[in-house]
């Protein structure tokens, strides 16, 4: 009799969540069918350097460590997305990115002492990514996406000739990004947050023989986490 009601209870409660997955108001029904469509972005980044060090960095008595440290900054921009089949896009995300380079090093002499400097970058950032679509599934769909980047450094301090440089890096960078993302449809706009990996490949290293930091160093990468919000139309 407890299983008869058991069953019974646990039938209805399978019908009314059918049911009202049935009854959901689908979001901007037509969208899918667009060629093309556009957005602004905006979101918090993470950034970091990799260093290389040069072969005689151990043999040199002028530094201990070299190391550097992870620091937040911010992405605002705007997106443009084309649709090549039902599940690729091809996207374009112009947008500015605000870094920080925080970098920490240790003098051997005199007494240990430690150093903790800054380099502060204004990236041009401009990706272009494909874009692989999940099914639609009522008002959510997951993506994930790849591609490659070019950034520009407009503060960048290669041509500075001011005396308290401590570490020259070059304005020009390219690489490639990864990241995750999901599309949240409202009747009006696409609601999307987005994880990704910038990493770039190219050398940002300016050499300067004057400076004593740049000569403990053969390669400079950066590396960037970016999280995102779009708003998509």
């Amino acid at each position: 009799m407890i299983r008869g009601k058991f069953c019974l209870l646990l039938c209805t409660v399978l019908f009314s969540f059918s049911a009202l997955a049935q009854r959901v108001a689908l979001s901007m029904p037509d969208h899918d069918d667009k060629k093309y469509y556009f957005g602004i972005t905006f979101g918090v980044n993470f950034s970091v350097y990799q260093l290389d060090y040069t072969k005689d960095f151990v043999k040199t008595d002028t530094f201990k460590t070299i190391q550097p440290h992870w620091q937040p900054g911010f992405n605002l921009g705007l997106l443009a997305n084309l649709k090549l089949t039902n599940f690729i896009d091809l996207r374009f995300v112009p947008s500015l990115a605000f870094a920080e380079k925080r970098i920490q090093y240790q003098y051997a002499i005199p007494n240990d002492s430690m150093v903790d400097r800054s380099l502060e970058a204004i990236y041009m950032h401009m990706p272009v990514q494909l874009k692989f679509k999940s099914d639609r599934i009522n008002n959510f769909r997951f993506y994930a996406i790849v591609g490659g980047k070019l950034d520009y450094d407009l503060a960048s301090n290669a041509r500075s000739r001011r005396t308290d440089e401590f570490l020259k890096v070059s304005p020009l960078d390219y690489g490639y990004e990864i990241g995750v993302g999901f599309e949240f449809f409202n009747p009006t706009f696409i609601f999307s947050p987005e994880i990704k990996l910038s990493q770039g490949l190219g050398n940002q290293l300016y050499n300067d023989p004057n400076l004593p930091l740049t000569n403990a160093l053969q390669r400079l990468l950066t590396r960037m986490i970016i999280i995102s919000i779009h708003l998509e139309g």
